[in-house]
């Protein structure tokens, strides 16, 4: 994809020197490419997702711990929204 606007943008470069337009719009390619381009580009790179399974017991035990300790946090703190979903549940 780089290699691609960059060429593009030598393109316009090279045109600008007839139209001064184009090298407004070579700026503009590259401005967006740095803008965008990039983010869009570092942002597909496959990594570990944040709802992978455990790769271990361990990690599944600590995982279920936490969510049990933030489940307790959130009884203690909104007990009326906790006994509302409790309702719900059992209704």
């Amino acid at each position: 994809m780089g290699t691609v606007v960059l060429s593009g943008t030598a393109v316009l470069v090279v045109l600008g020197f007839g139209n001064h337009l184009y090298w407004l719009a070579a700026v503009a390619v590259l401005y967006l490419y740095v803008r965008h381009g990039r983010d869009a580009a570092s942002a597909s790179v496959p990594g570990p997702a944040a709802s992978a399974a455990p790769t271990s017991y361990k990690a599944y035990r600590d995982r279920r711990d936490q969510q049990a300790k933030w489940e307790r946090r959130y009884r203690r703190e909104r007990p009326l929204e906790s006994r509302r979903q409790e309702h719900e549940r059992s209704g």
